[in-house]
């Protein structure tokens, strides 16, 4: 299988599609391809997307990661988890945010601020 480089120029949103966030097992009422067709569509041009497998803090599916671009993380931008991330109106201001240059290059969006928080750590 090839690796495709990211383009470090724009962040990363990685988006959980494990065993809670991306399945109806723990939220049969919600359309989770509907997400990712929509959190595609956003981000054209600003940010890259992957899907991941686990990002593991499961208790606060659907789980997605910001990652800086060069110039954010330069800036002192560092990686952003968000949790519950469910409706159209947060994945708009996740990709307003992104659009304006994200961590690192402008301010987090206040009506982010109930989705975010610090990443868990791993255990040994």
């Amino acid at each position: 299988m090839a690796t495709v480089a990211l383009d470090r120029t724009k962040p990363t949103v990685t988006l959980c599609r494990g065993c809670c966030c991306g399945t109806s097992k723990k939220h049969p009422d919600y359309d989770h391809d509907a997400q990712v067709s929509s959190l595609s569509a956003l981000l054209v041009g600003v940010a890259d997307l992957r899907i991941t497998d686990c990002l593991g803090p499961c208790e606060r599916s659907n789980v997605l990661v910001v990652t800086p671009s060069a110039d954010g993380h330069r800036g002192g931008g560092r990686s952003t988890w968000l949790g519950y991330v469910f409706d159209e109106t947060a994945g708009s201001a996740i990709a307003e945010w992104l659009c304006d240059g994200g961590p690192g290059v402008s301010e987090f969006p206040r009506s982010l601020r109930r989705h975010r928080f610090n990443r868990p750590r791993k255990r040994r």
